[in-house]
């Protein structure tokens, strides 16, 4: 028999989040609805859910601080539920590793599916030439596992959750020239509108880490009206 896999539900609208509970539950989720940061916790300690729905917008502690918090142990997906609209909020939730959003009011059935499809690229995201790997590009090593970027000198250069994969999908894919609205799909999962920079806002991060001038990049290069592709060779090491 499997078992369900378990989504902790967290926001501090009671009404929300029990519908969102009731319906995950009708379609075989085990759900556990929790009104904020504390009782998250309370429950990790416990038995890590597979997956967190996390309300923003909570009185206190708010669902950025809680991610925040969350990535420095733990790498359990997050979708967040906002009522923001501003491109940079939604762009600051991914930065601190989010693995998707929706915003208020939402079709359960949209939550649903993005529910599965994050669950999805959990289960099976590294491909499996490179999963459990060391990878070398450049100057650099990716232990795939880990999440650990290491440079020629043996010294590690943390990475967000979205700079890890965006970085993934780069390294599964050198040398091909590949459009914004591609890597948004590829790193969450979802297709980009007109507006959306959240994936140049992350090359820019990343840039900053891997380059030795990230105003004249040579390892991640930019196709102007295209995207933006890796400019160097991959070699798995280990």
């Amino acid at each position: 028999m499997q078992v369900s896999q378990h989504i902790a539900v967290v926001d501090d609208n009671r009404d929300i989040r029990d519908l969102v509970a009731k319906y995950l539950s009708q379609h075989d989720y085990r759900v556990t609805a929790l009104d904020g940061g504390t009782a998250l916790r309370r429950m990790i300690e416990k038995t890590p859910p597979d997956l967190i729905v996390l309300d923003i917008m909570m009185p206190g502690e708010d669902g950025l601080s809680i991610c925040r918090e969350l990535r420095k142990s733990s790498q359990i997906p997050v979708i967040f539920l906002t009522a923001m609209v501003e491109d940079t909020d939604r762009i600051i939730g991914l930065e601190l590793g989010a693995d998707d959003y929706l915003i208020k009011p939402f079709n359960p059935r949209e939550l649903l599916a993005r529910i599965r499809a994050v669950l999805r690229r959990g289960g099976g995201a590294v491909s499996a030439q490179h999963s459990a790997k060391v990878v070398h590009f450049d100057q650099w090593s990716l232990d795939m596992g880990r999440q650990e970027l290491t440079g020629q000198d043996g010294v590690g250069v943390p990475l967000s959750t979205a700079e890890f994969r965006l970085l993934k999908v780069f390294i599964e894919n050198p040398m091909i020239v590949m459009s914004r609205d591609r890597l948004l799909d590829l790193t969450i999962g979802r297709n980009a509108d007109p507006f959306d920079r959240s994936i140049d806002n992350q090359v820019s991060r990343l840039r900053k880490k891997i380059e030795v001038d990230p105003k004249s990049p040579s390892i991640i290069k930019t196709h102007w009206g295209g995207g933006y592709s890796l400019a160097a060779d991959v070699e798995v090491v280990k």
